[in-house]
């Protein structure tokens, strides 16, 4: 068994979802991940938004494009008008539940995975049904039944032992060898739809693999394999050609979107290779991620934006702030706020973190708990790895850096949003 992962930006049109039938080719015992197509997500984020408003207008519309976008898509691939009655049917209970109504603030997360989810099974519903058309005999799995996951909304984590029965009774003794299921979902213990958070969809991919003992995972993408820094960004970036698993899982966690963060362990645990491929054309080779590989060469860099900067100081100066860690990070968790960076002094804890919903919720929190806190937005983390010195000269000094934190081989700089030219 193989499998292969495609992103949104992969069949966000219908010249995607054929180029994805030229890969599979005549591939069998494939498992195929699919996420929402284009910018399906962000739509459907606005449908949720428009929920938190209680504006059914806003809501209708949105979900009025998102059905004409794939219409779209669906009359290209089928040359001419085309209906889907199982799409229709999942648009239709789309609007039934935003229709429901019943929203409360504290069930935001739960609310947001009902909604978003949708994305993924049109998307995965269109293309199970292209690939019958083009003759490709295949099994449509709905990966809310199939992948369990903790009892948590909007970046849950799979529980693999309870997973994995179900996951092999969907692929086990089935006629069909090729299977489509959505990525970034899955099912919660209550029954309820969860998320496995943004571009979740890659820990699916490995999830799956991991769990049907796969030989090989690929992840499709518009660029040519793993790249030392973002080409939109940093115009002279340049392809790596394998990395090994714990270089992978260090840059993932300083926020490089080659990977989602939680992809690698399920792969590494089972020594299961994942290839990051050019969706544009197949014979190139990409990027192997393994257990063992050749050093990098060049400098890597990553840019994680949106994030803000909190400066956290007891008011009664009890700190040395070891005691008061635990109480600290306890509330950001509660609030959910990811921690990108840590700096301390004596009286102060400086933290990078991710901007959110509750953000403000979480800074007022820590002040009714006796804490001084200073929060400043519009901030990004910068990821230097393999640093030169006139890497550090341009990115590392200046005005706009509030905080620099250096090894031998790694800065980690966090500065006001940069503009302009890089």
């Amino acid at each position: 068994m193989k499998v292969y992962k495609f992103g949104g930006a992969s069949v966000r049109n219908a010249d995607g979802v054929r180029n994805l039938v030229k890969i599979i080719g005549g591939e069998r015992d494939l498992f195929i991940v699919v996420s929402a197509m284009g910018k399906t997500t962000n739509a459907l984020e606005r449908v949720f938004a428009g929920v938190q408003k209680a504006d059914a207008q806003a809501c209708a519309e949105e979900i009025a494009a998102l059905r004409a976008y794939h219409a779209g898509i669906v009359e290209e691939l089928w040359h001419g008008a085309a209906r889907l009655p199982r799409v229709d049917e999942l648009f239709a209970r789309l609007e039934r539940t935003v229709a429901e109504g019943g929203y409360r603030a504290e069930d935001a997360e739960a609310w947001y995975d009902r909604i978003v989810a949708f994305g993924e099974l049109i998307s995965t519903t269109i293309i199970s049904e292209y690939l019958a058309c083009a003759g490709i005999p295949n099994r449509w799995i709905d990966m809310r039944r199939a992948l369990v996951t903790e009892q948590r909304h909007k970046d849950a984590e799979v529980d693999l032992r309870a997973s994995a029965p179900l996951l092999r009774a969907e692929v086990e003794g089935r006629e069909e060898r090729i299977f489509v299921g959505q990525g970034f979902i899955g099912g919660a213990p209550d029954g309820t739809t969860t998320t496995l958070g943004r571009e979740g969809s890659d820990y699916s991919a490995a999830v799956v693999a991991h769990i049907l003992d796969a030989e090989s995972m690929a992840v499709w993408k518009d660029v040519d394999g793993v790249l030392n820094a973002d080409p939109k960004i940093f115009p002279d970036a340049v392809q790596i050609a394998e990395l090994n698993y714990l270089d992978t899982i260090e840059l993932a966690y300083s926020g490089a979107q080659i990977i989602h963060p939680r992809t690698i362990k399920p792969l590494q645990n089972k020594n299961i290779p994942l290839y990051v491929r050019p969706f544009g054309d197949k014979r190139k080779p990409g990027t192997v991620i393994r257990g063992v590989s050749a050093p990098v060469e060049v400098p890597i860099l990553i840019l994680k934006k949106d994030q803000v900067l909190l400066t956290i100081r007891s008011r009664d100066f009890s700190f040395v702030l070891e005691e008061k860690f635990a109480a600290i990070f306890s509330l950001l968790e509660r609030f959910r706020i990811k921690t990108n960076l840590i700096h301390n002094s004596a009286v102060n804890l400086s933290l990078c973190v991710d901007d959110s919903w509750h953000i403000d919720q979480a800074v007022d929190a820590l002040r009714r708990e006796g804490f001084d806190v200073l929060k400043i937005g519009s901030m990004e983390l910068l990821t230097v790895r393999g640093y030169t010195d006139e890497l550090w000269q341009r990115y590392a000094c200046g005005p706009q850096v509030f905080i620099r934190q250096a090894t031998q081989s790694t800065v980690r700089i966090v500065r006001k949003e940069a503009k302009g030219e890089r």
